[in-house]
Order: C-alpha cells, then sequence, then structure tokens
C-alpha cells in the first residue's frame, strides 16, 4: 500500500506473504553518496550513539538495521564505527540522564527514536549531530525549524507525513473491515507529547466519517483491563491504539485484552500484528532506522545537520493477521485483503 491512498495487489496465503518491498528513496537517494571507499581508507573509529524507549528486542532489531545501512556505505560495526547505545524503556524520565552519558562518552552523532528522546538529546547538546528516525510533527513539536532547512543539529526522518491523515487513513480501514461501526475507541497515552496531536487528528477524522470517537487512556499505571472494560462499557465497536513508548512497551497485554474482549484494533506498528494483533498501518520501523544510516554516513563524512532536509515516509504498510480476526469472529473483506502488503495465516 503505497503513500495513503494507492491500492495494492496480492491475494492470501498460508504464511506470511512479501506482497511487495518499498525503497523509500525520498532524500536517502540523494545522501547515499559514495562513501564505501572513503571509510575504508580512514582507520579512525567513529563513535554513534542510539537513544531509545523501547523494549530490548526492539531495540536490537532497530540497531541492527542503522548497522546493516552503515554496513553497505562502508562504516562496517567494530572496524571503523562503534556503537553506544543507551535505552530507557518506557521510564522516559530516564532519557535526559542516558542523553547526557551519551554526550559524555565522546560520540560522533546521536541517533534517537521518539520525539522525547530527540528533546533530551537537544538538551544535552548543541554541537553533536542529532539524527532522528521517528520525528512526529517536528516542526510543530520545535525539533526543527523547517523541514527544508532544519536550522540546528538536529536532521533526519519523519514517522509521520501528517498525523490527521494516517487517523483518517486507520479509521477508513476500520470502516472497511466494519461498514456498520459507528463508535471507535482510541486507546492512548495523555502523557506523551504527540499523543494529543494524534487524538485531534483521530477524533476530527471521526466525525467527517460519521463515527463517534470515545476516548480512553492508558498511562504508565494504569489498570488495562480496565480500559477496555470502558470500552465494552461505551459499547464501541473497534479500537484504534496509538503509538507511544508506554503504550508500546504493554503490546503483549493490549493485543491479548483486545482478543479476550473480541474487539478489532488496528495498531500504527507491523510489530503488534507479528505479534497477534489484528491489523496495522504504518512505514516501517525497521526501514526508517536503515534509512537513518545515510544521514549518519552523510555527518560522519563532514555535512551540517542543518542543511539536511528532514526525509519523510514515501510508503506505508498494510498489514493483517488473519489468525487474529479468526479469534475474535472478524471475516475480512477480500477488497482490504488484497490491499495488503503482509497477510499472516497462521
Amino acid at each position: 500500500m503505497k503513500e495513503l491512498v494507492a491500492a495494492g495487489a496480492g491475494g492470501s496465503g498460508d504464511r506470511v506473504v512479501d506482497r511487495r518491498r518499498f525503497l523509500l528513496t525520498s532524500v536517502a537517494g540523494v545522501l547515499a553518496a559514495p562513501l564505501a571507499a572513503e571509510a575504508q581508507q580512514t582507520g579512525k573509529v567513529r563513535r554513534v550513539g542510539t537513544l531509545h524507549t523501547s523494549s530490548a528486542k526492539d531495540e536490537a532489531d532497530r540497531v541492527a538495521a542503522l548497522e546493516r545501512g552503515l554496513a553497505e556505505l562502508g562504516y562496517l560495526a567494530g572496524r571503523n564505527v562503534l556503537f553506544v547505545n543507551r535505552n530507557a524503556g518506557q521510564h522516559m524520565s530516564r532519557l535526559p540522564e542516558l542523553a547526557t552519558d551519551l554526550v559524555r562518552s565522546g560520540v560522533d552523532v546521536i541517533v534517537t527514536s521518539v520525539n522525547p528522546a530527540t528533546l533530551a538529546a537537544m538538551k544535552a547538546t548543541t554541537t553533536i549531530p542529532i539524527v532522528m528516525t521517528v520525528g512526529v510533527e517536528p516542526v510543530a513539536a520545535g525539533l526543527v525549524a523547517s523541514l527544508a532547512k532544519p536550522g540546528a543539529n538536529v536532521t533526519g526522518l519523519t514517522f509521520d507525513v501528517d498525523a490527521a491523515q494516517l487517523a483518517a487513513k486507520r479509521l477508513e480501514i476500520l470502516k472497511e473491515l466494519m461498514p456498520s461501526v459507528s463508535r471507535v475507541a482510541v486507546l492512548w497515552n495523555p502523557t506523551y507529547g504527540p499523543g494529543m496531536l494524534r487524538f485531534k487528528g483521530t477524533e476530527d477524522a471521526g466525525r467527517k466519517l460519521g463515527i463517534t470517537i470515545v476516548s480512553v487512556q492508558l498511562s504508565a499505571g494504569s489498570d488495562g483491563e480496565r480500559a477496555f472494560t470502558e470500552m465494552r462499557s461505551a459499547r464501541v465497536g473497534a479500537v484504534t491504539v496509538l503509538s507511544d513508548p508506554v503504550v508500546v512497551a504493554r503490546r503483549a497485554e493490549i493485543i491479548e485484552l483486545a482478543a479476550r474482549y473480541r474487539l478489532p484494533a488496528i495498531y500504527a506498528l507491523r510489530e503488534w500484528v507479528e505479534e497477534g494483533g489484528l491489523i496495522s498501518y504504518a512505514t516501517s520501523l525497521i526501514e526508517q532506522w536503515r534509512r537513518a544510516a545515510s544521514y549518519v554516513a552523510k555527518i560522519l563524512k563532514g555535512a551540517n545537520p542543518s542543511e539536511l532536509p528532514i526525509a519523510q515516509p514515501t510508503a506505508f504498510e498494510l498489514w493483517i493477521n488473519k489468525k487474529a480476526a479468526k479469534t475474535i469472529g472478524l471475516t475480512i473483506p477480500q477488497s482490504v485483503l488484497l490491499r495488503a502488503d503482509q497477510v499472516i495465516d497462521q
């Protein structure tokens, strides 16, 4: 499924079906200059810091993607590049401390995950280049001056082209899955900075589609069971789950609750579907981290981050788990299956 509106092609199968693989090239093509020879000629080991708010598994997958991207450009882990990884998990209050630690360790560039990690890195240094992989509305969030000219020491990639557009697309997918759905819950964390923007976007999209949006909040210490009981009491027909470090850290719990309450759910990351969730529509985080390597390599070569334009996603993937649909008694329309990029059938 390309961008926000284009449909794909293909059919379902008895395994994970790789329908097509998108190459995201909006800015990466410009940045991925022939750096391999230069990197191999210098004996200097460069230090690349990473700052996460993720599970250990997610961190490992994303750093591995960054390593692959850098290896393609001649920067090989353990040979001429060293990774210094710091992960706050869902404890975002630790981000300032970890960002300061990266600065003290003498890294040449810091690669960040979500907005809070980028903001923490910005407060820790105004000189070390920062490459964000999951920038959400970076101009509105104060991360950069503009997408074309970031203007300081931050550059990288956005995760959403437009939060409201993505919210509308996910609601449209739910409406196609369940044409009669009229009430949809939004499960979100109100303490996460970009959360309100995404919730408002979903609310606006709901009004246009004639869908009543029910806000259900889930913060770090709140009860997941209570959240789903609240959805049942509100008589919602489906739920869209907004992504943030706290909610993502609880994805196994949320997937289990959605299945137990027989509530169709759409997610903002494909990892949820890989782990048993029903459906997702988003760009690939793994691909975002691989693409970030182009920025890192360009910066290590001497580029000024303030002059490297922010790249936006050019492709979004629709993932469907037919086993999850069967568990809740939902038949997925063929029109939706035909547009899927990945279908998990067992």
